[in-house]
């Protein structure tokens, strides 16, 4: 169980390791324990979050289809993991927080939609587009060209992704050489995967060994095994790593990558079934929210201002397809 405490909101630290800038809505009896075995990231992670909310854009509800405006909910699909500061439990263990929430929660009010969220596994958040029982998905999905061939997108973020290490690993990562003949863990089904099976191939063709992957769908799986030396680094999203590299103090970044891979920077969007009619009234959304700041107080919040974007872009280039 947590321990509540009432203090003023301390983000020096934090902010020294650009995991966190600011804080918002933390009042002084908000809950700002960290997680069991965790350091204290000045951030309420009670369940009352106080949530910034947004207003109405007509401009931008008028896009939406008339059956989805009558209806007058937006199911957003979320992925259940806990991947803080993206989507993660409360200490009430039921409540979902972070900056994923934050921002569907917002892109919902702006387009006069009340939210109705379903946390699922990863892969069932593409199942539930599949079968229209989603009308959005906002859980740190990255653009790719293979996925624009199903879904549309209307980008919100800056995807980057990140090397995390066991502290004092004294090892840097900035090409496939770096991690030739490494024991790199990653989740399935990602982007991450992609660019590491890249490498490896990469590598092998250079007459280096391959990469050891191995595959964790949980963080506290890939945590584990990092600490116990069972793997070297694990490749996941930059805003988890350092996450953890802040809270626990036991691991170090050891490389920063566009989530697209070398030459184009990648961006997670809103992803919607493609010809759904949805992805212009997201851009428009996020284009509104963006202007009036709400955006920009939700990615403070949560340590991530360095991902925001200028404007939202409608299926931008994205990470290349896998040559076969």
């Amino acid at each position: 169980m947590s321990v509540r405490r009432t203090i003023p909101l301390a983000l020096a630290a934090l902010t020294a390791t650009g995991l966190l800038s600011a804080c918002g809505g933390s009042g002084p009896d908000a809950d700002l324990a960290a997680p069991r075995g965790e350091r204290d990231t000045g951030v309420n992670i009670g369940p009352d979050q106080d949530r910034i909310r947004g207003k109405e854009a007509p401009a931008a509800a008028g896009l939406l289809p008339e059956a989805v405006r009558e209806r007058g909910t937006l199911r957003i699909g979320a992925s259940a993991d806990a991947s803080p500061p993206l989507g993660f439990y409360a200490t009430d263990d039921r409540t979902r927080i972070g900056s994923e929430i934050d921002i569907a929660t917002l892109v919902a009010d702006t387009l006069g939609l009340k939210p109705r969220f379903e946390e699922v596994s990863w892969e069932n958040l593409f199942v539930g587009l599949d079968s229209s029982k989603f009308d959005a998905v906002l859980s740190n999905v990255t653009v790719t060209e293979e996925r624009k061939e199903k879904y549309d997108f209307a980008t919100y973020r800056l995807d980057n992704i990140a090397f995390e290490a066991r502290k004092g690993s004294g090892w840097k990562v900035k090409e496939p050489a770096d991690v030739a003949g490494k024991k790199i863990s990653v989740s399935s089904g990602t982007n991450q995967e992609k660019i590491l099976l890249d490498w490896s191939e990469e590598n092998v063709r250079a007459g280096r060994e391959p990469v050891d992957i191995t595959y964790f769908q949980k963080d506290t799986d890939y945590y584990l095994a990092l600490q116990s030396g069972r793997i070297d680094a694990h490749l996941g999203p930059s805003p988890t790593a350092a996450h953890h590299v802040a809270t626990a103090g036991r691991s170090e970044i050891v490389g920063r990558l566009s989530g697209a891979g070398g030459g184009l920077q990648g961006k997670i969007a809103a992803t919607t079934k493609k010809d759904s009619g949805l992805v212009k009234a997201y851009a428009a959304a996020i284009d509104h929210i963006i202007q009036d700041g709400s955006y920009a107080e939700v990615l403070r919040r949560w340590g991530l201002g360095s991902e925001a974007v200028q404007k939202s872009e409608i299926n931008p280039p994205g990470l290349p397809r896998t040559e076969n």
